[in-house]
């Protein structure tokens, strides 16, 4: 397989953006404000990319007292979405937020979950591309359809079961990727009630990144994930967040510093609560 699979620099996009192979999404967004992002498309984005809402394109529909606030969609929805994106396996894409990358893992791990590796996240975001002072357009952009053929590896993702049920086992490791302040119940400004699992550890996603929003280089990276491993391997690995967006940032960071792929508990935070018999620290 060749093509960039897990970040891509500035540099390396520009001279591909005419590429009627690479699709460039736009996944910028706001919890507090759901169309912030595509305003600010609509006020300049990377030449060429399409708008990726998180909400709408990204996740499914919720479940009042079942689901978290951004569950999976349906493997044929996102299929039919990937393909109106004009997506198939010759494409490479590359994903892009404001975030530090936090928006942009969630696309880049649903392709992934979807059996296409050509996929990418562009390093240190927009603010990066501006800062490089490469070219902005104002155009709303649409591509060619094209039929995207899933290849769907299920086992990437777990659910509340199989957490209920490794939590405590010493074999697996949980891990949060939310702020400390939120794994340690100080601060929650999202969900109703706080706290986190017992039995996880806190990985805050914001660690895989420089002051500067760059991913760490990755020697950094490699040792952050072999201290939080303490020597389990990474397919026994499973990262949650509130629901389950950030939490794939680990997973690109971990997969991009060479470990295996880990596994994902979509639901995360917000799925756990909504159940008042589970547990909570």
């Amino acid at each position: 397989m060749t093509g960039y699979q897990t970040i891509i620099s500035a540099g390396e996009l520009a001279p591909n953006l005419n590429d009627p192979d690479w699709a460039v999404l736009d996944c910028r967004f706001s919890l507090q404000d759901p169309r912030e992002g595509w305003e600010s498309y609509l006020e300049a984005h990377v030449p060429g990319a399409l708008y990726a809402h998180l909400d709408e394109d990204l996740s499914g529909k919720i479940i009042p007292g079942q689901t978290g606030r951004h569950p999976l969609p349906a493997r044929e929805a996102i299929a039919e979405t990937f393909s109106s994106w004009g997506i198939d396996e010759k494409v490479q894409v590359v994903a892009y937020d404001d975030r530090g990358g936090g928006i942009a893992a969630r696309l880049w791990w649903m392709l992934r979950w979807m059996g296409h590796e050509k996929a990418a996240v562009l390093n240190g975001g927009w603010s990066h591309w501006i800062d490089q002072e490469y070219p902005v357009d104002e155009t709303v952009e649409t591509r060619l359809r094209r039929e995207f053929q899933p290849h769907p590896k299920p086992e990437l993702a777990v659910g509340v079961n199989f957490v209920e049920e490794i939590r405590l086992d010493d074999e697996f490791l949980l891990l949060d990727a939310r702020d400390a302040e939120r794994y340690r119940g100080e601060d929650e400004p999202i969900d109703p009630i706080a706290g986190h699992i017992p039995g996880a550890i806190s990985a805050p996603y914001i660690d895989n990144l420089t002051d500067e929003g760059l991913f760490r280089p990755l020697e950094e990276l490699r040792e952050r994930f072999d201290r939080l491993l303490e020597g389990r391997s990474a397919e026994k690995s499973v990262f949650y967040c509130g629901s389950g967006v950030t939490s794939t940032h680990n997973i690109l960071a971990m997969v991009h510093a060479g470990f295996e792929m880990p596994l994902l508990y979509p639901g995360s935070w917000s799925e756990w609560i909504t159940d008042s018999t589970r547990p909570i620290e």
